[in-house]
């Protein structure tokens, strides 16, 4: 393609295209936003003159990205931007209680202010918590950039659209993935590398439930996959580490994987070889 055919090419694409939310937009707004709930996330004490001021220039700025998104919603930017700032205050006890339930569960922890300032649990908790709103306003795009946000940060991906209930626990997290019908209740407890995800990967099942449900009071340990819409996980069980499941299990169940360890001395002979493929 000749170089002047291809400036055209890019010239209709930028005639045809939406103007979006640039990234540095998006994280300006999740940063002022939770530095102003969290205090203990900023370096300087502010007043409360100033905190009003930056309450407002948040709901500006948030203006502004619905305004570069407002085709795609039937409400004015000015009732949607009313609509989530009112529900802050819920959003920021919700906040309070997951990291609660980390400090007091945790006994690596020594602080809640460590919690929120270093535990990158609570970091992917409270952007999920602030960008599920947006997912149900029916807002597209900002919500996945704020959870997008977060993976990059601290390696758990939280769709926007799953339903977590409060005081939920991520301890270490790296690599846990929850779907975007996933519904979670209270108390719930979930260890790095769980995924909680769809048995199948179908465009036309994108309106369906695909993801699992996990009930109330529940702890899934590492390293466990959890697959499907219609798989429930009791109340009150216990999900070991590196189980498989496809199917629902009864409330105060016990599951875990059975897999055999065999430890010898590495001087001694065995029949069979082992053979190592790297």
């Amino acid at each position: 393609m000749k170089e002047l055919d291809f400036f055209e090419k890019l010239g209709y694409n930028q005639k045809v295209s939406g103007i979006y939310p640039s990234k540095s937009m998006v994280e300006k707004f999740l940063n002022q936003l939770t530095n102003l709930l969290f205090p203990v996330r900023r370096d300087v004490k502010i007043s409360s003159n100033e905190i009003e001021k930056e309450w407002n220039q948040l709901r500006q700025l948030l203006r502004e990205i619905l305004s570069l998104l407002k085709s795609f919603n039937s409400e004015s930017t000015d009732e949607l931007v009313k609509d989530y700032f009112g529900l802050i205050p819920e959003i920021y006890d919700q906040l309070n209680e997951d990291a609660k339930a980390i400090f007091e569960f945790d006994p690596a922890a020594h602080s809640v202010e460590e919690i929120i300032l270093a535990y990158p649990g609570f970091q992917a908790i409270m952007v999920y918590r602030l960008a599920n709103p947006l997912y149900k306003f029916g807002i597209p795009i900002f919500p996945r950039m704020l959870s997008e946000l977060a993976h990059t940060n601290t390696g758990i991906d939280i769709n926007p659209g799953a339903t977590i209930g409060k005081s939920f626990f991520i301890d270490h997290g790296t690599g846990i993935v929850i779907g975007e019908t996933t519904v979670i209740g209270d108390n719930v407890k979930i260890y790095q590398g769980v995924t909680l995800g769809a048995l199948s990967v179908r465009k036309e099942e994108a309106k369906i439930k695909r993801h699992p449900t996990i009930e109330d009071n529940v702890i899934v340990y590492s390293g466990t996959t959890i697959l499907g819409g219609n798989t429930v996980i009791g109340h009150d069980s216990i999900v070991g580490g590196n189980v498989w499941l496809t199917k629902s299990i009864e409330p105060y169940s016990v599951v875990s994987n059975h897999s055999e360890i065999r430890v010898r001395n590495g001087k001694e002979r065995y029949q069979t070889p082992i053979n190592f493929i790297i």
